[in-house]
């Protein structure tokens, strides 16, 4: 008996050539694309993975709006704009594509941080989504200028967004768990914006709020006194 490569435990049926062996059908649909590097041409890719997308936009979901608001706490709106800027962007970047890992989110997070820093010393050149992610941030701060974290705020928040895309994304290696989470989340629950942001972009041309997805403000505390307009005809 031929046993999963995966979990050693149920018997393998699946020929999978992300682990070079045979894999259990439900080792295959949990942790294909997240937990296991699958080539685009695997016959069992098309099957699955908008349906692991959706399971995973579902974790994704309570998890983000936490951070969200932590964020708000932390930096105001400021901080938050700023970690929006950075899921449209990556949304925009690796939508459709198969061969992205959170270790490249991770590291475009870091360089921007490593740019903003007071202490930024040029280091090797960048990956591409960094640059990138970089060139992107450049054009929205020169636009909106009062609306995003800039190098006084921004290295810290940064710091609290790698913690949360690496945390989400786990210790596995080579792991896309952040990149499915983040984009089942938007073809779920924004449908209209991940459709949008399928069509290529020019740096700068990706533009806040009309295509952002943060969560709604919460409606502000309203006292009834002399003043107020309600009720009155």
């Amino acid at each position: 008996m031929s046993h999963c490569a995966y979990c050693t435990q149920r018997k393998g049926k699946r020929v999978c050539p992300g682990l070079n062996g045979l894999i259990c059908s439900q080792c295959c649909g949990e942790h294909r694309l997240v937990r296991v590097t699958c080539p685009s041409d695997c016959v069992y890719l098309d099957s699955g993975s908008d349906y692991q997308q959706k399971r995973l936009g579902e974790q994704f979901m309570p998890l983000r709006r936490e951070f969200y608001r932590e964020l708000g706490e932390f930096g105001g709106q400021q901080a938050i704009s700023l970690f929006n800027l950075i899921e449209v962007i990556t949304v925009s970047f690796f939508q459709g594509r198969r061969d992205g890992q959170d270790a490249e989110v991770v590291a475009a997070i870091q360089g921007l941080r490593r740019t903003l820093s007071p202490l930024h010393v040029p280091s090797a050149p960048m990956p591409v989504f960094a640059e990138h992610l970089i060139k992107e941030y450049d054009a929205f701060k020169k636009q909106n200028p009062k609306q995003i974290a800039d190098s006084s705020n921004a290295p810290e928040i940064l710091d609290r967004a790698i913690k949360f895309v690496s945390d989400f994304s786990g210790k596995d290696f080579q792991s896309r768990r952040f990149l499915g989470g983040l984009i089942g989340y938007v073809t779920a629950y924004h449908p209209e914006i991940a459709a949008n942001l399928q069509k290529k972009h020019e740096p700068g041309h990706i533009v806040l709020p009309g295509q952002s997805f943060m969560p709604p403000p919460a409606a502000e505390a309203h006292e009834h006194g002399p003043e107020c307009q309600h009720h009155r005809h």
